[in-house]
């Protein structure tokens, strides 16, 4: 059901206008317009379809009120009319004391400037936000930076020592190849047959 809340004048006025007009629009489609639709039904059951007509006419109505109040409660409507109400008689009450103020409308106020007056204050706070969310994003970026030059850097560092290491074993590998092979077979024949006897007692 459409919510009835307390409010000023203007939103009681605009809330029983709504529920009238919702209230005709359901009950529009008369019981003869049914009985066209229905006649077999209307004949056989006058009573029974006279409840199911007015079954749907208030379902209509009782849907249509719902999805209002929906609407109103999303878009806070109730409270918007109540702040235009109180914004027109500010207004009256202003013009009745002679009381124009800087905001008021003037035949010569060059229409640039009123809209100025009321854009430029939301977009330099709209243009302060925005320097303050791009300078955290450069502070988020500067650290993402710094991190990364350290990784790049562990990674250079551990290159340059798998770099060193393979250079020892390339100088190992020659000074190997550069060992007279047939003496290290020699010996290590000769050493294996010295070794044997032992192995074998």
């Amino acid at each position: 059901m459409l919510s009835s809340q307390s409010g000023s004048r203007r939103w009681t006025h605009f809330h029983s206008a709504l529920i009238l007009a919702v209230q005709r629009s359901a009950h529009k489609w008369t019981f003869e317009d049914f009985a066209e639709c229905f006649p077999l039904f209307v004949e056989s059951d006058r009573n029974g379809s006279s409840a199911t007509y007015n079954s749907i006419s208030e379902y209509i109505e009782t849907q249509n009120l719902r999805d209002l109040d929906k609407l109103f409660t999303d878009y806070n409507v109730k409270e918007k009319i109540d702040v235009l109400h109180k914004v027109v008689i500010e207004a009256k009450d202003r013009k009745e004391k002679g009381d124009l103020g800087k905001d008021i409308w003037k035949e010569d106020l060059d229409p640039r400037v009123a809209v100025c007056a009321r854009t430029v204050p939301v977009l330099k706070s709209e243009a302060a936000r925005l320097r303050k969310l791009i300078a955290e994003i450069e502070e988020e970026n500067r650290e993402l930076e710094a991190e990364l030059q350290e990784k790049v850097k562990a990674t250079d560092d551990a290159n340059e020592q798998v770099l060193k290491t393979l250079d020892k074993l390339d100088l190992i590998l020659q000074e190997w190849k550069s060992l007279p092979q047939e003496e290290i077979e020699a010996w290590t024949a000769q050493t294996v047959e010295s070794l044997s006897p032992k192995l074998r007692s």
